[in-house]
């Protein structure tokens, strides 16, 4: 009897174990030994192994200590869960095995919100899906602009993620490298999500605002539009999605704009320029300013690896020194899709883009050139738009003036 007692501890302790590890924070940790109580004897033991790339969960398991067949009879219980097929290197599995060294518990972390714990069963394993409830948070996130948006948002412990989105709501407007000035103000009203109080990532952003010097602020929020979609509109009711983009990169530089006597770098002499320059790496993307058809790719002299795009409107757009093309004369291609990638070919003394609007056969300055607006919010739906807009933005001003308790990721 007092045997009998003393295995049931045991293998209560054990699945204490392997629930703890469980609910703990998803950043890897050292193998872990747990010390029993005096008395108890040994305490089982946990160690932790990550999915490598390309590797396959039953192969992670032998490689954590599993005897083949043991691993085989786990991938069976999971296969009704998981698709095997859709593993990501950095899963967790978390191995739990007793004084004895025979293996108690596996713990498998797909996602900090989903997990599986399989433990030993009198005929074999015991399968547990656990899942995550997740909150979600509305947050205001607002700064000062010091050098980049970028570095901005960093410093106040935000992800790149939510500064590619912010900069997406107003990238048909606003070129964040040509219009950004130091002391530009931003903020808005974002959904952060959490599980058991750890971020997990941000969802829709609800409003968002950007002040600049000389210019009027640029507002713009998440609306439900007629067909049920959730759109973005700027605070007149127009959709923020225009035919043109303002810039073919994100987070970079403008090194020379356009002009029509500048002073050659290589051949000397003041020559047109065009274009606008981007300084960038090698190898950033360039994205498509608008849908368009590709009417040329390839070497194009002292244009080095060249693009050029043929849109709507009479407008044609140039790429040029790429470090490499993605695109074939022909193809139809989407606003945002990437065309090429930065390079220095050609005449070029460094690594840039050199962009270039023609409108009608006219080289045109695509920083002064004013774009169709995007589509409005229907009039019978424009009374709902203004009240949700007064509301997020009565929102969005009276968190502003509270003392700053923004959840951070």
């Amino acid at each position: 009897m007092r045997s009998l007692v003393r295995l049931l501890a045991c293998g209560g302790l054990g699945l204490v174990i392997v629930l703890a590890w469980a609910s703990r924070p998803i950043d890897p940790a050292p193998p872990l030994t747990i010390t029993a109580p005096a008395g108890e004897g040994p305490a089982p033991v946990s160690a932790e192994t990550t999915l490598r790339r390309r590797e396959t969960l039953e192969t992670a398991l032998v490689r954590s200590g599993l005897e083949r067949a043991d691993a085989t009879v786990v991938i069976g219980l999971l296969r009704g869960a998981v698709d095997m097929r859709r593993l990501a290197p950095g899963e967790r599995l978390l191995v739990t095995r007793d004084a004895a060294d025979a293996v108690m518990g596996i713990t498998y972390w797909r996602s900090p919100i989903e997990r599986y714990e399989l433990s030993r069963a009198e005929r074999g394993w015991a399968l547990q899906a656990v899942r995550v409830p997740v909150e979600t948070r509305i947050a205001l996130v607002k700064g000062r602009l010091e050098d980049s948006l970028f570095a901005s948002m960093d410093r106040l412990g935000e992800g790149a993620a939510l500064t590619v989105a912010f900069v997406s709501l107003f990238e048909w407007d606003f070129d964040f490298a040509a219009d950004s000035l130091p002391g530009d103000r931003f903020r808005l009203l974002v959904e952060k999500r959490f599980g058991e109080n750890q971020f997990l990532g941000y969802g829709e952003i609800l409003v968002a605002q950007y002040r600049s010097a000389d210019r009027p602020p640029l507002t713009t929020v998440s609306f439900t539009d007629a067909q049920g979609r959730d759109a973005y509109y700027d605070a007149a009711g127009r959709s923020v999605k225009k035919m043109f983009l303002r810039a073919p990169l994100d987070f970079t530089r403008i090194t020379s704009g356009f002009s029509h006597a500048r002073l050659h770098p290589i051949l000397g002499g003041v020559r047109p320029h065009l274009a606008i320059d981007y300084g960038a790496p090698t190898g950033t993307p360039v994205r498509a300013v608008a849908d368009g058809t590709v009417i040329a790719s390839g070497w194009n002299g002292g244009n080095g690896i060249s693009v050029t795009i043929r849109h709507a409107r009479g407008y044609e757009t140039m790429y040029n020194h790429l470090s490499a093309a993605t695109v074939r004369v022909g193809e139809r291609v989407r606003q945002r899709a990437i065309i090429g990638r930065v390079g220095a070919t050609g005449l070029a003394t460094g690594p840039h883009l050199d962009y270039r609007v023609k409108k009608d056969g006219q080289f045109v300055n695509p920083l002064g050139e004013r774009f169709l607006p995007g589509e409005p919010v229907s009039a019978r739906r424009k009374p709902a738009f203004d009240r949700h807009l007064e509301a997020l933005l009565e929102r969005l001003e009276r968190e502003d003036t509270q003392p700053d308790s923004t959840p951070r990721p």
